[in-house]
């Protein structure tokens, strides 16, 4: 990677509506809910203007409960995110979630844990 770019972050939440509410409080806004079956997102706004990253509350049981880290999620952005997880034990971290698609028009991700214990993510388009 030439160039380390957070493309987009996860706010983990174990109530969503509440959470919909408190943040769309705080930032005088309006949340756009998705539910996926037992997977629920509310993306924050944002714009095409390339300042700044996307995010969304996420909840989702198996994801975040059983991961034992709280906090929010940061997506690195990647040509091919296999590449930085095929890295990541050799570097003293582990990989949590290997490169799995999430949409066809959305490309994939992964999920590691770093040296620190942070759990961090990748993302590509292939």
């Amino acid at each position: 990677m030439k160039k380390v770019t957070v493309g987009w972050f996860e706010i983990p939440v174990n109530d969503m509506d509440r959470a919909i509410t408190f943040y769309e409080k705080v930032f005088d806004c309006k949340l756009n809910k998705q539910v996926m079956g037992d997977f629920q997102m509310a993306w924050f706004p944002w714009g095409d203007d390339g300042k700044g990253a996307g995010g969304s509350l996420v909840y989702h049981k198996e994801f975040y409960e059983t991961s034992g880290h709280a906090g929010a999620l940061i997506y690195f952005s990647s040509e091919d995110c296999e590449v930085e997880l095929g890295r990541v034990a050799e570097a003293g971290g582990a990989v949590q979630i290997p490169k799995r698609l999430i949409a066809p028009d959305i490309g994939y991700m992964g999920v590691f844990l770093d040296s620190e214990g942070n759990r961090v993510a990748i993302h590509s388009q292939a």
